[in-house]
């Protein structure tokens, strides 16, 4: 009987662990499904950050971080997809080589806006502070601009190349600035006060 009772309360106890580790996986889960509905795309948000759970917690700056790494990741893919495009692209189509061109410049600065505020939040400090403010406000500023530069190279497109270039570039940029603004919605969602 007593090895009973000690089977009963060893099942019991790694049931009840069980149940409270999944609870706590769950929190952050719904902190981020939470933080995801601030932006203009929730689900393509919470698919990716479902990820970043675990170390983001509850942190609303950890979210935005978390999202500003996601956008740049996929910047870099497609800056090196469209720089894969534009050496298969002939060139006897000037106009579609030079939008390609245009569409490899602007994600190269996109990406490399989107890498400098990825390492800008790192810098912000406190809250509350100015130095946070003055961080905050450079972030704002290069993922507006990177999203501009991603819209940039999608009018290119848009208006310059053929239908199978322009369908193949189209679909990797327009998840970057789905991304990218979503980014931008959690970052202005941070102020000096958090």
């Amino acid at each position: 009987m007593e090895r009973f009772v000690t089977l009963s309360m060893v099942l019991f106890g790694a049931a009840l662990a069980g149940a409270l580790a999944a609870d706590a996986r769950g929190i952050p889960s719904d902190f981020i499904r939470s933080s995801c509905r601030a932006t203009q795309y929730p689900h393509l948000c919470e698919r990716c950050l479902s990820t970043y759970a675990p170390p983001v917690r509850r942190s609303p700056r950890g979210v935005a971080a978390a999202a500003l790494a996601v956008s740049a990741d996929k910047a870099r893919s497609a800056s090196a997809f469209v720089r894969r495009v534009s050496v298969g692209v002939r060139p006897v189509r000037s106009r579609e080589s030079g939008a390609v061109q245009d569409c490899m410049e602007t994600m190269r600065d996109s990406v490399d806006r989107l890498r400098r505020s990825v390492q800008e939040m790192k810098r912000m400090g406190r809250a509350r502070s100015p130095r946070f403010a003055w961080h905050l406000s450079n972030v704002q500023t290069w993922v507006s601009a990177a999203l501009t530069d991603e819209g940039t190279c999608l009018d290119s497109l848009s208006q310059n190349a053929g239908p199978t270039v322009r369908a193949a570039i189209r679909k990797r940029v327009v998840e970057v600035a789905q991304v990218t603004s979503n980014a931008l919605a959690l970052v202005n969602r941070l102020s000096p006060r958090i």
